[in-house]
C-alpha cells in the first residue's frame, strides 16, 4: 500500500501493478481519439505516400472528424460500461490532440499557399491559431471542472472544431477565416451557456459526419455544407434557448 500523509489525514491509495489496467473501455476509445488525431497531422504532410495536396487535405479531414465520432463514443461507452479514474483526465488530452492541434495545423495547411506571398499575412494566421490552442487548453483543462449537467458553459471545443475545419476544408477568404479562429476559440471560454444535444441531434450529426467523409466535396459538397449550417445555427441559437429554458 502507498500511504500519502496530508497534514493529519491519510489517504490510502492502493498501488497499481500496472498503469494498464486503470484503463478501462471508454478510455481505449479516447486513445483511438488522440492516434486519429496525430494520424491528421501526419498524412497532412505525407507527400511521399499520397502525393496529391487535395487527398491529403481530404484523409486530413476525414480523421479529424472520426475523432469527434470516437470522442462522442467514449462517453456512451462510459456511462455504459463505467469509467475510471483516469477517464476525465484522458478525454481532455485526447481531446487536445484532435479538436485543438489538429484543426489548427490543418487550418495552417491549407492557408499556407496563401501566405507565400505575404509575410504580415504568416504572423496575422500564426498569431491567430496560437490564440486558438490557448482558448482551447483552457476550455478543455476548465471542462469538468465546470460541467454542469443540463449545459455547457462556453462553446463545446467539438463545436468550434467543426465550424473551423469545414470553413478551411472549402477555403474560404483568408480574411474571414481569420477573424473566425479567434472569435470562435474566445467563445469557448466564454460564459455563454449552450445546451447538451439531444439523442436525435446527435445521431443527425453522426451521419452528416460518415456523409462527408465518404462523399467530401461532391455532390456540391452538401454533406459538410449541412454539417457545418447544423452546428452554426447551434453556436448562433443554442444560448437563446438556454435563457428560454431558465424563464420557464
Amino acid at each position: 500500500m502507498l500511504r500519502l500523509v496530508t497534514g493529519l489525514k491519510q489517504d490510502v491509495i492502493p498501488l497499481q501493478k500496472s498503469m494498464i489496467k486503470l484503463l478501462s473501455l471508454a478510455d481505449l476509445i479516447s486513445i483511438v481519439n488522440a492516434v486519429f488525431g496525430f494520424l491528421a497531422v501526419l498524412f497532412l504532410f505525407s507527400d511521399a505516400v499520397i502525393p496529391l495536396k487535395d487527398t491529403r487535405i481530404h484523409v486530413s479531414f476525414s480523421f479529424i472528424l472520426l475523432a469527434l465520432l470516437a470522442d462522442g463514443l467514449d462517453g456512451i461507452v462510459a456511462r455504459w460500461r463505467g469509467s475510471s479514474r483516469l477517464g476525465e483526465y484522458l478525454e481532455s488530452m485526447a481531446d487536445m490532440s484532435s479538436l485543438c492541434i489538429a484543426p489548427a495545423v490543418f487550418i495552417y495547411f491549407v492557408y499556407s499557399p496563401v501566405m507565400g506571398c505575404c509575410l504580415y499575412r504568416y504572423v496575422y494566421l500564426l498569431i491567430a491559431l496560437i490564440l486558438f490552442l490557448f482558448f482551447g487548453v483552457v476550455r478543455l483543462a476548465s471542462f469538468h471542472i465546470m460541467k454542469q449537467e443540463k449545459f455547457f458553459i462556453g462553446l463545446p471545443a467539438s463545436a468550434s472544431a467543426i465550424m473551423l475545419l469545414v470553413m478551411s476544408y472549402f477555403m474560404v477568404e483568408f480574411i474571414y477565416i481569420l477573424p473566425a479562429v479567434v472569435i470562435i476559440g474566445a467563445v469557448m471560454i466564454s460564459d455563454i451557456r449552450f445546451p447538451k444535444p439531444s439523442v436525435r441531434m446527435n445521431i443527425v450529426a453522426a451521419l452528416l459526419i460518415f456523409l462527408a467523409i465518404l462523399i467530401g466535396k461532391n455532390f456540391y459538397g452538401f454533406a459538410p455544407g449541412l454539417l457545418f449550417i447544423m452546428v452554426l445555427l447551434y453556436a448562433v441559437f443554442g444560448p437563446f434557448y438556454v435563457k428560454f429554458l431558465v424563464k420557464n
